[in-house]
């Protein structure tokens, strides 16, 4: 562990000139400021900085506005894209005064996710693994107006591109759909990621590897190893940062989006999960797939509260145009060894009892990774702690089940508007031990409703083909 004093030695021995003050907002934006180093005391780990909550989306009204970001020393790192040497901390947020943390600071609300589990008794660890995907593109334009709206991706490796006159045309494009995984040099960015987990490592994210992902166009999955849940969501900021900052290095954007592209394959963003005590695995026994009764229960809870988890781990619009049949996404709700069609999977890779986990699959890239995990974690909580059973395993290909065994199998919510709704009647597991409070589920499911009004009242391009002739 970290500390304020071995902090201020790492500045000294980088020659750190400047320090900044990162802190995650409501919807999962890094936000910062930056100061000299000489303004970085001890004291200031204790005392947190000063800032305008007001100006932060989702938090302070005007009148109350004065918020304090406090460092955590263990998320120290030299900044690797700043021209002057800088020491980079991330903070959680406090009220003023009482220095009492914000309810609605979504790091915060992990840490409490994190005590909630210990007070339970249940264990005192959760393992989080995320594997997100995203997209490095070429060129992005896009705007909207109130008489003309428009978007258009370019890459290098696009499909689309098989015939552009690029002086010369190597031909080496990606295929929808078989993205998964050439070699260079039809994988034209092997060098790019390289660059990212290099940058990532020596920031103290742990790699495991990194590859071309299915779709077209520059799809693309780093996968780092599983950690405690607010280190996972801390190392999913790092992870989004340096992929960004590298991608632009190059001349490129990388985007998160869950589905950029029509008719291929969306980003997800799988979580792995599992649950420890005093140091010991307590998701693996004897029942199926290797499982404990523990971990099939927190399957049940999972399963039984997906439509609600859909507002926080699927937070946009965008995210329901992925979660669709037919590209490989986890629009049913079962659960099954292996088979990758079911929303939980229970990963078969090794017997051995640290390995067994269960793997939620509908969460997107676009989610917050501090409230997405937390909630997550409160999911399978409420099915341990009420003994939720998953049902029967389905381990047969879910997208070819005839039509009569297919309605039998529940979806995931189809749209923002619908995951809202599930979210506002399902939300009492979310509010044990004060991880989620009432006051944040209103603001979320009002700010999200104002977001899905805006794409819901906008005319949509393809209007225009299917209707213009009316």
């Amino acid at each position: 562990m970290s500390t304020p004093k071995s902090v201020l030695e790492l500045a000294k021995k980088t020659g750190a000139k400047m320090v900044d003050i990162k802190f995650v907002d409501t919807f999962g934006t890094w936000q910062h400021f930056t100061m000299p180093i000489g303004e970085l005391s001890e004291e200031t780990f204790a005392e947190g900085i000063g800032f305008d909550g007001s100006s932060i989306r989702g938090w302070k009204s005007i009148e109350a506005s004065d918020m304090l970001a406090m460092p955590d020393p263990n998320t120290a790192f030299i900044d690797p894209f700043c021209a002057v040497t800088t020491l980079s901390l991330t903070c959680t947020v406090a009220e003023t005064g009482t220095l009492e943390p914000y309810s609605r600071d979504p790091r915060g609300m992990a840490q409490k996710a994190e005590k909630y589990l210990v007070s339970t008794g249940i264990g005192d660890q959760a393992f989080i693994g995320p594997e997100a995907e995203f997209f490095i593109f070429d060129n992005v334009q896009f705007d909207s107006k109130c008489n003309g709206t428009f978007y258009s991706i370019d890459s290098e490796e696009g499909i689309w591109n098989s015939g552009r006159d690029e002086m010369p045309n190597l031909g080496n494009k990606i295929r929808h759909k078989e993205g998964y995984f050439p070699v260079p040099p039809t994988d034209t960015q092997q060098d790019i990621r390289t660059e990212m987990v290099l940058t990532m490592e020596e920031l103290g994210v742990k790699i495991e590897k990194q590859h071309h992902e299915v779709a077209t166009a520059g799809q693309a999955e780093i996968d780092y190893r599983f950690s405690t849940l607010v280190t996972a969501a801390d190392w999913m900021m790092i992870y989004k940062y340096v992929i960004k900052n590298v991608a632009k290095k190059h001349g490129k954007t990388a985007c998160f989006m869950p589905k950029p592209l029509f008719g291929d394959n969306g980003s997800g963003m799988h979580t792995h999960q599992s649950i420890w005590s005093k140091g010991k695995p307590l998701f693996a026994g004897k029942e199926y797939g290797g499982l404990s009764q523990m971990a099939l229960y927190y399957a049940g809870g999972l399963l039984k509260h997906a439509k609600a988890l859909c507002a926080i781990c699927n937070p946009t619009t965008n995210s329901y145009k992925r979660l669709v049949p037919g590209y490989e996404a986890p629009v049913n709700l079962a659960y099954s060894a292996r088979n990758r069609s079911a929303a939980v999977r229970i990963p078969t890779y090794s017997d051995s009892p640290k390995s067994k986990r269960l793997e939620y699959r509908p969460p997107d890239p676009a989610a917050n990774p501090y409230l997405c995990f937390a909630a997550l974690l409160m999911a399978g909580l409420d099915g341990i702690q009420n003994k939720i059973k998953p049902g029967e395993p389905l381990d047969k290909n879910i997208y070819e089940l005839p039509p009569e065994e297919l309605k039998k199998v529940p979806n995931v919510a189809g749209s923002l508007s619908e995951a809202l709704d599930c979210l506002q009647k399902d939300h009492a597991f979310l509010l044990k031990g004060d991880v989620f409070t009432e006051d944040f589920i209103e603001m979320w499911i009002s700010t999200k409703r104002k977001e899905h009004d805006a794409i819901r009242l906008r005319p949509h391009p393809y209007e225009f083909f299917m209707y213009y002739d009316v």
